[in-house]
C-alpha cells in the first residue's frame, strides 16, 4: 500500500514525530498555563479558544499544501490534499458535536462543576488522542482490502439511517452497564474533592465523580470513532491526513463544548445533517468512488457535506423546535 501513498509512514515518521511534540506542546501550554487554576470557562474564552484551534487547523492545512506542491510539483495534488485536509476536519468536527450532547448529560448527571468540567474534558482528550491514533493505525491496514471497504461503507448508511429514526430520549448514565461495572469492581466516593480524581479515605483509594465522568467520556469516544473514523477514510486513503485532521477537530472539541453547551438543544435537525453525511459518505465507500473511477471528486464531496451540515444548523436556527405545551394559536 505505502507505494500507493503520498506520504507513507516509512518515508514521514519525522512528520508524525515533530506533530505529536507541537500537539504535546500545545496541551502543555493549555493546562499548564492558561488552565493552571481550575476555572468556569466563559463564553468569550471558549470563542477565543475555538477560533484558535480553527486557525490552527487552517495554518496548517496551508502549510500542508504549499509543502505537497513543493515535494510533488503538481497542482492538482496539492489541491486534492489540501481539499481532503479540509473535508476530514469538517466531518470529524461536525460528528464531535453529538459528544456534547454526551458531555452535557454526563457532567448534570455526575453533578461536576463547570470550573472542573475543563479538567475532566482536557485528560480525556488525551485519551482520545490514543485511541484515534490506534483506531487510524488499524484502520489503514484494513482499508488495504475492498472487502474491509465495503463492510465500514455498509456500517456507516446503516449508522445514518439509524440516526435518522433514534428517538430523542436522553441518556441516562444511571442504567449504563460501565457504571454498574464500575460501582462493582472500585470503591467511589459520591462526594466531589476539588479537582482531584482519587481520594485517600480510612487508608482506602476511592475514586471520585471526577474520574468516573472521565471515564463515560473515554468510552464515548471510543464509540463515536467507530463512525469518525471509517467516514474521513472514505475521503481520503491518507492516514496522514487522516490522523491530523483527526486531532486537530479533536484538539478543539473542548473549546467547542463550551462554547455550545447551552443551546446545543437549539440544533435538533442537525441529527438529520449528520445522518445524510454518514449515509453519503457510506455511498461514497460501496458504489460512489467506484462509480467516478476509483475517487469520487473531493472539491463535490466538501461541499455536499457542507450543504448537510450548514443546512441542518441553519433550519434549526430558522425553524425553532416547538417545545411540549406549545400550541398553535386556533
Amino acid at each position: 500500500m505505502d507505494q500507493t501513498l503520498l506520504f507513507p509512514f516509512a518515508d514521514y515518521w519525522w512528520f508524525y514525530l515533530g506533530f505529536l511534540v507541537f500537539v504535546i506542546s500545545m496541551l502543555a501550554l493549555d493546562l499548564g498555563v492558561f488552565h493552571k487554576h481550575s476555572h468556569a470557562v466563559g463564553f468569550k474564552e471558549a470563542t477565543a479558544w475555538s477560533v484558535a484551534w480553527i486557525s490552527l487547523a487552517l495554518v496548517f492545512n496551508g502549510i500542508l499544501y504549499g509543502y505537497t506542491l513543493f515535494k510533488f510539483g503538481d497542482q492538482t495534488i496539492a489541491n486534492q490534499v489540501g481539499l481532503e485536509f479540509l473535508t476530514g476536519y469538517v466531518i470529524e468536527k461536525a460528528l464531535s458535536v453529538d459528544n456534547i450532547f454526551v458531555f452535557v448529560v454526563v457532567f448534570g448527571f455526575f453533578g461536576i462543576p463547570a470550573k472542573y468540567q475543563h479538567r475532566v474534558l482536557f485528560f480525556g482528550i488525551i485519551g482520545a488522542l490514543i485511541f484515534r491514533a490506534i483506531f487510524i493505525a488499524l484502520g489503514s491496514i484494513l482499508m488495504q482490502y475492498q472487502a474491509v471497504v465495503l463492510i465500514f461503507g455498509v456500517f456507516l448508511i446503516i449508522t445514518g439511517i439509524k440516526m435518522m429514526f433514534q428517538s430523542e430520549a436522553s441518556v441516562d448514565p444511571s442504567h449504563n452497564w460501565l457504571l454498574k461495572f464500575m460501582r462493582k469492581h472500585i470503591r467511589i466516593t459520591d462526594r466531589m474533592h476539588e479537582d482531584h480524581f482519587f481520594v485517600t479515605q480510612n487508608g482506602l483509594k476511592y475514586a471520585t465523580p471526577l474520574f468516573v465522568a472521565l471515564i463515560f467520556l473515554e468510552f464515548t469516544d471510543v464509540i463515536f470513532a467507530v463512525d469518525s473514523v471509517p467516514a474521513i477514510f472514505a475521503v481520503t486513503k491518507e492516514p496522514l491526513i487522516v490522523f491530523t485532521s483527526n486531532i486537530f477537530a479533536i484538539l478543539g472539541l473542548r473549546s467547542l463544548y463550551f462554547l455550545l453547551a447551552g443551546v446545543v438543544d437549539k440544533f435538533y435537525l442537525l441529527k438529520y445533517g449528520l445522518a445524510f453525511t454518514l449515509i453519503f459518505v457510506g455511498l461514497k465507500m460501496v458504489w460512489l468512488n467506484k462509480l467516478f473511477g476509483g475517487h469520487f471528486p473531493i472539491g463535490i464531496s466538501l461541499a455536499i457535506i457542507a450543504l448537510f451540515i450548514g443546512g441542518s444548523v441553519a433550519l434549526s436556527l430558522l425553524i425553532p423546535q416547538k417545545k411540549d405545551g406549545d400550541s398553535s394559536p386556533s
